[in-house]
């Protein structure tokens, strides 16, 4: 975990949450050391937690071994308060966006994994960066190992101040835990799925308002049926088993 004492974190549905608001997030962020080992934050939501209790627990060791793990889930956090927790909610988007406003300069190299070259075009004109790399691996790269090799390889060599993968989940958690296990590569990495996308308006992220109610997930639905109607329709609500199993499995019985 990112920080110093236990007391920092609460175990949810099997992963270690760092309780952090975005601003402490980013000052824990901001405090690490330039020379340190490569280290990477997740982000997790109900689609991530559905999966990894579901159909693939393959990828728990990606999620246990991030520096930080921060909610991005206003239902996973009021879940939360029914196991008497209070976990704050950090998303990637927010995240990502405060990195690029107030935690990044202009001559910080910075390596970014997935996304268009018109994407990078527009954050380069956007934010004046000097120094920033990008690698757009094919689409299913993860399951090749050759090209799953040439995106750890790509990191790798950049030597980068801050890694943006952008590849979706759980690639992304994935690829940079293949990075971490080489032992070479540098910077903090963060595993941001579209958060690009809204950076530069390519996406657009629901009206706060619509957030505040938990409600993102249907604005995202309305946009986007064709591709998410799966994702939250029939695999979302599968949360409620998993937290009930989870409960019961803690003691808590519902």
């Amino acid at each position: 975990m990112a920080k110093g004492t236990e007391s920092d974190t609460v175990e949810l549905l099997g992963l270690n949450f760092d309780c952090l608001d975005d601003q402490r997030a980013l000052q824990a962020i901001r405090a690490r050391a330039a020379s340190a080992p490569f280290a990477y934050v997740v982000t997790p939501n109900v689609d991530h937690i559905v999966r990894l209790s579901c159909t693939r627990s393959d990828v728990w060791p990606a999620y246990r071994h991030a520096w930080m793990t921060l909610c991005d889930s206003r239902i996973l956090a009021k879940l939360a308060t029914f196991a008497g927790m209070q976990l704050p909610i950090t998303t990637g988007s927010d995240l990502t966006k405060a990195m690029f406003a107030t935690v990044m300069s202009r001559s910080d190299r910075i390596a970014v994994v997935g996304g268009s070259p018109a994407l990078i075009a527009k954050l380069r004109e956007r934010y004046s960066f000097t120094d920033l790399l990008h690698h757009n691996p094919a689409m299913g790269f993860i399951h090749d190992r050759t090209e799953r090799a040439h995106a750890v390889d790509f990191v790798v060599a950049a030597q980068a101040r801050y890694v943006f993968l952008a590849v979706g989940s759980p690639q992304q958690e994935l690829l940079a835990y293949d990075i971490a296990r080489t032992g070479e590569a540098t910077g903090l990495a963060l595993c941001i799925g579209a958060s690009l996308d809204f950076l530069v308006g390519e996406q657009t992220r629901a009206p706060v308002f619509v957030q505040q109610m938990s409600l993102e997930w249907l604005y995202r639905l309305a946009t986007n049926p064709a591709r998410l109607w799966r994702r939250y329709l029939v695999e979302g609500p599968q949360i409620v088993s998993v937290f009930h199993h989870w409960r019961q499995f803690h003691g808590h019985g519902l």
